[in-house]
């Protein structure tokens, strides 16, 4: 005899050998179970009778890596300046800014920060520009280029890093 114990309400069943490894409807609840093949085994439920094999799925990113990254992106979107995109400066930071706000609680400081800190060299470059006109304009405008770079990287680095980063020079519009 085979003792089979319904997974579904408890319900214990005495079957003869002769249904072991068969489909078993449960006359308490009706659920169906494949009867053990011996008496020591545990009921299989239904449609499951050769249990699959092990899938070995990737392990997912855990999401303080990809806040870090977001975060790091937040800084180094502002290069998109660098390479031709008008604002991109700006634009670069408050785009990944306006996505991942919402997502991640470190992308929104990240953001502002970039945001706060592209828009003061902006300024920067700008009366750098009209200062062009008395030499000293261009001197400025390279100085500000070389140390906009600099601390983005700097930036870059340490939200990559999960610490956060203030920039210096920064007039804050964004709280």
């Amino acid at each position: 005899m085979i003792r089979l114990t319904c997974p579904k309400c408890g319900n214990v069943a005495e079957l003869a050998d002769a249904q072991a490894g068969q489909s078993v409807t449960c006359p308490n609840c009706g659920n169906v179970s494949i009867a053990p093949l011996s008496t020591v085994a545990e009921p299989v439920v239904a449609g499951s009778e050769i249990p699959p094999p092990p899938v070995s799925t990737p392990t997912p990113v855990s999401t303080e890596k990809d806040e870090r990254m977001w975060g790091m992106l937040c800084h180094l979107a502002a290069l998109s300046g660098f390479v031709g995109v008008p604002f991109g400066n700006i634009v670069g930071p408050l785009v990944i800014w306006m996505i991942q706000k919402d997502k991640y609680p470190s992308v929104v400081k990240h953001g502002k920060e970039a945001l706060n800190f592209q828009i003061s060299m902006t300024i920067y470059a700008a009366v750098a520009a009209v200062l062009i006109l008395v030499v000293i304009g261009i001197f400025l405008l390279i100085a500000i280029a070389v140390v906009n770079v600099i601390f983005v990287i700097i930036a870059a680095i340490k939200a990559n890093n999960g610490e956060p980063y203030r920039y210096p020079l920064t007039i804050r519009f964004l709280k």
